[in-house]
């Protein structure tokens, strides 16, 4: 299986997270699953590759050629492709992946969770997706969807869309184990409303 991580690129963040990130890395390469990852020699995604490559797993590294400066990139993954833009970053990444998981970022890790997401809405991808939630990170994003729910704007049948985890181990049995349902496959086109 080939997993999708996303995740934040700032070096600042607490080491709660970065020590998440590299256990996260560890049981992925111990189940026998590749990261796909955007490259990032940093933060959470530094962090995920360096548990990867310390548990001797496999990475796949994509990124746009403009990031190919000193200190950004770590190209030591077991695999390494540049795109032009971040949207073929992304759609690559999409592509490429069996899977995906979001871990604590910021802007660019929230739209490539709720690009995937909506395409999970439309029934356009049938792949797993789920949330690491280390220390309570993603919280708030978590009460801004219910209260989207509550005002009517969303229907609940998004929470059933993808799963959110507190432990990296949580994350990984669960990729092990998850059955596509009618539930993590897709939206409204199952009959309900967008």
């Amino acid at each position: 299986m080939k997993v999708c991580v996303y995740g934040a690129s700032s070096d600042k963040i607490a080491p709660v997270y970065k020590e998440a990130g590299r256990e996260l890395g560890i049981r992925l390469a111990d189940a026998d699953m590749t990261l796909i990852f955007g490259g990032g020699m940093t933060g959470m995604m530094g962090a995920v590759l360096a548990g990867v490559q310390e548990a001797g797993g496999q990475s796949i590294g994509i990124s746009p050629r403009y990031f190919d400066v000193p200190g950004v990139l770590d190209k030591s993954c077991t695999e390494f492709y540049f795109t032009d833009t971040m949207r073929q970053r992304k759609q690559m990444m999409e592509e490429m992946a069996d899977a995906f998981i979001m871990t604590p970022g910021s802007i660019g890790t929230f739209e490539e969770f709720f690009e995937i997401l909506t395409l999970k809405q439309v029934n356009q991808t049938a792949k797993p997706l789920t949330v690491l939630d280390t220390n309570g990170y993603f919280e708030p994003m978590m009460a801004m969807l219910e209260n989207a729910v509550e005002q009517k704007f969303i229907d609940s049948y998004v929470f059933d869309l993808f799963r959110v985890f507190v432990t990296p181990a949580e994350v990984v049995d669960w990729l092990e184990h998850c059955e596509l349902t009618e539930e993590t496959a897709g939206g409204f086109l199952h009959g309900h409303e967008s």
